[in-house]
């Protein structure tokens, strides 16, 4: 009796213990986390483990009591939603379109806007000279020493065929005055589709480049003076203005045409006038071998002179 009366007067201060320990928790005491607790487990609104970088999954959440007067921990924001804002980015749905912009129609000088050019627009008692070279140059050599030997100014328009073949003298007549585009092959433009026609332009440009070194721009001449409205606006396009003549000295029919060096002569002067543009062919007469503008072309600078004439080139256009 008396050993029962010990044990339980021992007892008494542990079950006391252990009910003020109880009472401690249910009011908001620190809450000790079960040893037994595997990692990353749910124990109330502690988680032992690693914290996650996201909210708490629901399941998580939901088993979270709040009756023990502690409020839920609120989750950590993750790092694609916090407030701190990261350097901004251009998204790749707002990249401009890779495709390039339409191309800007090259600005051509006033004078070569509009229509094919017939004369350079002066009152000056001035005229120029002009050279086309496409199938042959038999008398290119022949001018370009009349030329320089007359410290005459002239411009020339030259095929891309031309220009591959005679290099050397396309950087001479370049040296002389501006040399412009005169087509590939000389076909008759206005038949082509406009791929041909591009084609025939952007050919002839690059050979020309290639030989003199310049560009052939604004200065181009249709083949055979044959162009439609069409041709010339894509002409105008490619960032050239056309240029015909006021007097085609005819010299390129030959003696088998009926023409001879007194005709070359008489037809270029009777035409004379300021601003006056000339046509004369650096090549021969495939039928006769003549080359009757290189032949009459001191005589034709003389006449001039004698009328108190100078001059000048295409450049005057720009």
């Amino acid at each position: 009796m008396r050993s029962a009366r010990a044990r339980s007067s021992r007892a008494a201060p542990v079950v006391a213990l252990i009910a003020g320990a109880l009472l401690w928790s249910g009011c908001g005491g620190p809450e000790r986390t079960p040893a037994t607790s595997p990692p990353g487990t749910s124990t109330g609104s502690t988680t032992t483990g690693p914290t996650t970088s996201g909210p708490q999954s629901p399941s998580s959440s939901s088993t979270s009591p709040t009756s023990r007067g502690t409020s839920p921990t609120t989750p950590r924001p993750s790092s694609s939603t916090r407030a701190t804002p990261s350097p901004s980015r251009t998204s790749s749905t707002s990249r401009p379109p890779t495709t390039s912009p339409t191309s800007p129609r090259p600005t051509l000088p006033a004078a070569l806007a509009d229509g094919v050019v017939t004369r350079v627009p002066t009152s000056r008692k001035v005229v120029a000279l002009t050279f086309d070279g496409g199938a042959g140059a038999q008398g290119a050599a022949s001018i370009l020493s009349t030329l320089r030997a007359q410290g005459v100014p002239a411009s020339f328009f030259v095929t891309g065929q031309f220009a591959t073949a005679n290099p050397a003298l396309v950087r001479q007549m370049a040296a002389v005055g501006p040399v412009g585009n005169h087509t590939w092959d000389h076909p008759h433009l206005p038949a082509l589709s406009d791929s041909a026609v591009r084609t025939e332009v952007s050919r002839a440009e690059s050979a020309i480049r290639a030989a003199t070194e310049r560009t052939p721009r604004p200065f181009f001449r249709f083949p055979f003076g044959e162009s439609s409205s069409h041709s010339l606006a894509l002409v105008h396009a490619a960032g050239y203005g056309a240029v015909g003549w006021t007097t085609d000295s005819l010299g390129w029919k030959g003696t088998s045409g009926g023409q001879s060096v007194d005709s070359v002569v008489a037809r270029v002067l009777a035409g004379r006038t300021p601003g006056q543009v000339v046509l004369m062919h650096v090549g021969a007469n495939p039928d006769d071998g003549t080359t009757l503008d290189a032949a009459a072309l001191a005589r034709v600078i003389a006449g001039y002179r004698a009328a108190g004439y100078g001059f000048t080139t295409l450049d005057a256009l720009r």
